[in-house]
């Protein structure tokens, strides 16, 4: 496979010289072959790499959300952020003989190991698929105008989800003319501010069927709010999502004809990744909560490395949907600025709105109804932090949020990082190490904004 740039597929430099020196030599033979080339040559019709017609920009507009499904959770080896972020984190536990997950799953993340690369190439392609995209409906397919409005929220929730999962030295490198714009390391907030921008296009750029408008309106207002929670902007964030119904949904799709969902397919099917209970003394009791928004089945043997236990979630089947927003999020983030307001009513309030609320369509509970009794309030400020961030945990488990919210609470409310990650005796063997985000893809060095002798674009490897 070509080299990449912030998944952009490109060859090596070098191989580009050796192109030049041996392209005089070639130009002979390739004139004699040609006709034969025009001759053999044949056209892919279900690639659509530009438009020229509205089936093609809504082609365009399809790739990204399936570029996006991709990078979530759609794809098995390398797997996508949701399950290999919350590896890093403690939502998920390594059932495999992968270094590759092993090293995630223990803090110890190289920049060269292989699964970095492929989800952040397809958030990155995401967000440059995503403008094409606007080009193409703006051009070819103007009406509905919430389809732009789609482009322009996914590519925020791409930016967004970079920033929550990459250290600080993240490029983003662009494609301008067919011709590749290389990017400069930037901070993980940068990546928050291109988030809210992108989000903020999508909401003044929105039209159609009022259903549409205002289900692109939700969408874009939770991006925003949580990149600008990201950024501990916390009023304006529960402004943003103020007017979200706590009932709204988005979610990404599965079909037997298309891809698995792989929280179920390397989870309850395989037994690759499997659910923890408090693991390295810090970790979330997943397990023995007995939470209902995260079932947990005892497969009532070990997993695919034959030495763990297998602990799987029963919350999604093969072509179950997954969450990417939600009004539930909604209300939390609501919660949160209430809590750093030192508002504890609201506060409480908002965490109990949520929990009167049944989603069916993420399966988070049995049945149709008020399954979880309101919280108390636990009196104190840390005990209010704690609670709020258990509750994100059990609402938006496997949904590429945990991740980000260990680094918050070290970043932005001050934890000790070895308070909040798993720490101490790594169960496959040494201990837990120091990494609290993933190291940016060792494939990205050949972008040459990059200093030589390198061996990743972080900058630092801080939350």
């Amino acid at each position: 496979m070509a080299n990449t740039f912030s998944g952009l597929d490109m060859t090596s430099a070098r191989t580009t010289r050796a192109r030049r020196h041996l392209g005089v030599a070639a130009l002979g033979a390739t004139l004699l072959l040609s006709a034969c080339d025009a001759m053999l040559r044949a056209n892919d019709p279900d690639i659509v790499t530009s438009a020229t017609s509205p089936a093609g920009a809504i082609a365009l507009k399809n790739g990204v959300i399936s570029r996006l499904n991709a990078a979530t959770v759609g794809v098995q080896g390398p797997d996508g952020i949701f399950l290999f972020g919350g590896l890093l984190a403690d939502e998920w536990r390594s059932g495999d003989t992968f270094e590759q997950r092993n090293t995630a799953d223990a803090r110890t993340v190289d920049p060269t190991n292989s699964f970095l690369a492929e989800p952040f190439r397809n958030l990155n392609r995401t967000r440059v698929e995503g403008r094409d995209a606007i080009n193409a409906l703006r051009t070819y397919s103007p009406a509905p105008l919430s389809n732009v409005a789609l482009m322009f929220a996914l590519t925020a929730y791409a930016e967004n989800q970079i920033g929550e999962t990459w250290c600080n030295g993240i490029p983003f490198s662009d494609v301008v003319g067919g011709v590749i714009v290389f990017g400069n390391p930037v901070s993980v907030d940068s990546a928050f501010k291109r988030a809210i921008n992108s989000a903020d296009s999508a909401l003044v750029n929105n039209g159609g069927a009022a259903a549409d408008v205002a289900r692109m309106a939700n969408l874009a207002s939770i991006v925003k709010a949580r990149a600008l929670v990201n950024r501990g902007q916390f009023a304006a964030a529960a402004t943003a999502v103020a007017a979200v119904p706590t009932s709204y949904t988005y979610t990404t799709t599965f079909s037997l004809g298309t891809r698995d969902n792989q929280n179920w397919a390397l989870g309850i099917s395989v037994g690759r990744y499997v659910v923890p209970d408090v693991e390295g003394i810090n970790g979330m009791p997943w397990i023995s909560a007995a939470d209902p928004r995260v079932p947990t089945k005892n497969q009532n043997r070990n997993a695919f490395d034959s030495t763990t236990p297998w602990f799987a979630t029963t919350l999604w089947a093969r072509s179950d949907s997954v969450m990417l927003a939600s009004g539930i999020e909604a209300r939390l983030i609501e919660a949160e600025a209430a809590l750093q307001a030192g508002d504890a009513a609201t506060f409480m309030a908002k965490l109990n709105a949520a929990r009167a609320t049944h989603l069916d369509t993420v399966r988070v509970l049995p049945c149709p109804c008020r399954d979880l009794p309101d919280l108390a309030d636990p009196g104190t400020t840390v005990a209010r932090q704690n609670l709020l961030f258990r509750e994100r945990a059990f609402w938006m488990f496997g949904t590429g949020h945990r991740l980000g919210d260990l680094r918050r609470l070290v970043r932005q409310y001050g934890r000790p990082s070895e308070t909040v990650y798993p720490t101490g005796v790594f169960p496959k063997g040494g201990n837990y190490g120091p990494d609290l985000n993933l190291p940016v893809s060792f494939t990205e060095l050949n972008n040459p904004n990059i200093p030589q002798g390198l061996t990743t674009t972080c900058t630092d490897r801080g939350a």
